[in-house]
């Protein structure tokens, strides 16, 4: 399966103020294409042809660096322009709030934990809210690198590559992920994946 850019589900500017159209122009326009390009490029000729996405990212993680890099990428961002949506964040649905308040303590506490995990991420990463074994947990993973790798379904996840944030934030990496779980979460987005991942 060869890798194709998707247009985003909105305007490059119908995140603002939270996110600018000049971020999602380079975010979008240019570094997702970039995964995709090379992701391709590097498929070619390999046992992972033909293969499904996810497929492709377990497959290649600890055996085929470079392409994990792009695939694991390309699957990121494909998600992460649809956790994002004009007047975001607000109140998450029932089911979803109640998962969360069960396995991790409260909705506040949640945001809290998903806000260290993305400050503390060293470098480039992603910071994550997964189902694994039934639970929910609050993660942290380096590069392209996601729960999938590590046995666990992603649901919410946010880029803490400098190119996520840095022109509308510059270093204030805390702001913007609370400026993400604010205002622009897309919690029906969450609650599809999570309702899938734990069928």
């Amino acid at each position: 399966m060869s890798f194709t850019l998707p247009d985003l589900p909105y305007a490059h500017d119908a995140l603002q103020p939270y996110m600018s159209r000049e971020t999602l122009e380079y975010h979008h326009d240019k570094h997702h294409l970039a995964y995709v390009n090379n992701g391709n490029n590097l498929l070619k000729g390999t046992e992972f042809e033909g293969k499904s996405l996810e497929e492709i990212v377990k497959g290649s993680y600890g055996k085929n660096q470079a392409l994990f890099n792009n695939a694991g990428q390309h699957y990121n961002h494909l998600h992460f322009w649809k956790w994002m949506k004009p007047k975001g964040g607000g109140a998450l649905p029932g089911k979803l709030e109640k998962k969360i308040t069960e396995d991790l303590g409260s909705v506040a506490k949640f945001k809290e934990d998903f806000i260290a995990a993305g400050v503390g991420q060293f470098g480039s990463g992603w910071a994550w809210l997964s189902v694994k074994n039934g639970k929910l947990e609050v993660s942290k993973t380096p590069n392209g690198e996601s729960p999938l790798v590590h046995g666990a379904t992603p649901i919410l996840g946010v880029d803490v590559w400098e190119h996520s944030y840095y022109i509308d934030y510059r270093n204030r990496r805390p702001d913007y992920l609370k400026a993400f779980l604010d205002d622009l979460v897309n919690w029906e987005y969450v609650e599809e994946l999570y309702d899938a991942a734990a069928k």
